[in-house]
C-alpha cells in the first residue's frame, strides 16, 4: 500500500492525461491499461478528436487502486471487480494516512474473505459440474 500511496503523491495536477503517462504513473504497459478498461466498469477515460484516450484523475486514482488490487494484494481480475463492485469504491488511496478502527479493519477484511470464498466456490463448481 506504501506503493500506490507514493504513485497518487505523483500525479500531476492537470485536467487530462494521455495513455503514456498514465502508463508510467501506475507502472503498467499501455497494453494492460487497455485490457484494463475492458475489465473494469469504472475506467472510461474519454477520447480526443484524433481519438487518443484522454484519462481524468480519477481514472488514474482508480486504475491506481486497481493496480493494488491485482498486483500488490493478490486479487484476480474478477476478484478485483467484485470488491470493487461490493464495496462501491472508486477509489481508496486516500492522501494522507487515515487511522482505522478495528471494525473498519474488521468488516474489510470479512468481505475479502467472502469474495474469495465465492470465488472457490464458482472454481470447484465449475470443476466439478456434471457433464
Amino acid at each position: 500500500m506504501k506503493n500506490s500511496q507514493t504513485r497518487t503523491n505523483e500525479i500531476p495536477d492537470r485536467v487530462y492525461f494521455r495513455i503514456g503517462e498514465v502508463s508510467s504513473i501506475v507502472g503498467v504497459d499501455p497494453h494492460v491499461l487497455r485490457y484494463w478498461e475492458t475489465e473494469f466498469k469504472i475506467l472510461k477515460p474519454r477520447r480526443a478528436p484524433s481519438k487518443q484516450r484522454l484519462y481524468r484523475k480519477k481514472d488514474v486514482l482508480n486504475l491506481l487502486r486497481i493496480r493494488t488490487l491485482l498486483h500488490d494484494e493478490g486479487y484476480t481480475i474478477a476478484g478485483a471487480r467484485r470488491l470493487l463492485k461490493e464495496s462501491g469504491e472508486k477509489t481508496n488511496l486516500p492522501t494522507q494516512e487515515k487511522p482505522k478502527s478495528a471494525d473498519v479493519n474488521t468488516n474489510k477484511e470479512i468481505q475479502g474473505l467472502k469474495a474469495v470464498k465465492q470465488e472457490l466456490q464458482e472454481i470447484v463448481d465449475s470443476y466439478f459440474s456434471p457433464l
